[in-house]
């Protein structure tokens, strides 16, 4: 075991070395690195990094599953998908899910349930109208593939 004596060290043949230690950190570690995205982006991350990519929501209880077959089909193509069921009222789960800074929020109603289609908001309160579901799958998938 060598003697240390301040930055340097007496190595096994009696001569004094100074240590390397080699050591890169960018961020530091990756809950830094993390707070630093957050912080970046003010909490509203991209829809390819969101731990969410949308919420399906049914207006009343009558169209719950509807809103739980929309769920699975964006499920199916790969997209990470939650569905609010609660008997809540529809601007109270709206408000809570743009607090938290869901990228797509998806309304059903009697009317998208007959179409077919939903109702998409993105983030920032920003109404798309509503969608055929196969237009809401190829809008998300180039979202994401394009990381924007």
């Amino acid at each position: 075991m060598p003697e240390r004596l301040g930055a340097e060290y007496v190595a096994a043949d009696n001569t004094r070395k100074t240590p390397v230690m080699l050591h890169r950190a960018i961020v530091g570690s990756l809950e830094r690195f993390i707070g630093i995205l957050l912080e970046h982006y003010s909490g509203a991350l991209p829809a390819w990094l969101a731990p969410v990519h949308a919420v399906v929501m049914p207006i009343t209880e009558h169209q719950a599953d509807y809103a739980s077959e929309i769920q699975q089909i964006l499920k199916k193509h790969g997209f990470r998908v939650d569905a609010d069921l609660r008997p809540d009222k529809i601007s109270f789960k709206i408000r809570e899910h743009s607090l938290q800074k869901v990228p797509y929020i998806l309304v059903v109603g009697d009317k998208e349930k007959a179409a077919g289609t939903v109702a998409v908001r993105a983030r920032g309160n920003v109404d798309l109208g509503s969608l055929p579901v196969t237009t809401l799958v190829e809008r998300l998938s180039d979202e994401v593939a394009r990381r924007v």
